[in-house]
């Protein structure tokens, strides 16, 4: 498992590969974002992670250049877990974000989610896999999910969507017109919302409220249950 570190601490990215390498891991480092952009696309990784704050390149434009090339999954990393740092980064196709101030067991977990997220996504369009085992669309309104694709389409205009997001909103759209708890939205997308108290799933809502051009004061699509949960709205019973 490789994995490209993009951050100006050094002795942060040390403390990284000494967690990761007896794990299994192969961690390399560079330190400002041109260099981390030219090995990113240069070389195979498995995962990135990737700071917001690099001389030369910040890594918002460090991620636009990447994701310009590859779908590599991006775990970014945001000084003090600022709130407009996390959005910005999910709506430029981070796949997962962590405040600096994380533990190392919160960095693996988000890490081997990222991934293995990203697994999925050729696995469940494998040719050689049996035809009887794709699913059909989810049709909810002007949305339509394919599952075994992993696309999601609004109107006939695709949505793009984080590996997380996808997974956030095929979760909805099963049970499409009842309530999903918090709770219940954790538990089925596992160790990429690693602690339900950080609010995590709320900003990716938010995230995937604005790319299917949602108002949560007039919601078309995900109405926010107070105190319990998310729906996504079932036109043909409202």
């Amino acid at each position: 498992m490789r994995v490209l570190v993009i951050d100006d601490d050094r002795e942060l990215c040390a403390l990284i590969k000494d967690y990761l390498a007896p794990l299994g891991y192969e961690v390399v480092a560079e330190h400002t974002g041109p260099a981390g952009v030219e090995r990113a696309l240069g070389e195979s990784f498995h995962a990135l992670i990737l700071d917001v704050m690099l001389p030369e390149l910040d890594g918002f434009e460090v991620l636009k250049r990447i994701r310009s090339k590859s779908a590599v999954p991006v775990l970014m990393l945001t000084a003090r877990g600022e709130e407009t740092d996390r959005i910005v980064g999910l709506e430029m196709g981070a796949d997962d974000y962590l405040p600096k101030t994380f533990s190392s067991r919160e960095l693996l977990a988000r890490l081997r989610a990222v991934v293995r997220r990203a697994d999925r996504a050729p696995a469940a369009a494998d040719p050689a896999a049996s035809p009887q085992k794709e699913e059909a669309e989810i049709v909810v309104g002007p949305l339509r999910l394919n599952p075994a694709a992993r696309v999601a389409v609004l109107a006939d205009r695709p949505l793009k969507l984080t590996a997380l997001e996808f997974d956030l909103l095929e979760a909805l759209a099963r049970a499409r017109g009842r309530v999903k708890t918090r709770e219940h939205l954790i538990e089925t997308l596992g160790e990429r919302l690693y602690d339900g108290l950080d609010r995590s799933i709320d900003v990716h809502i938010w995230s995937l409220r604005r790319k299917l051009g949602d108002d949560p004061k007039n919601p078309r699509f995900i109405r926010t249950v107070r105190a319990v949960g998310y729906m996504l709205i079932n036109p043909a019973a409202e």
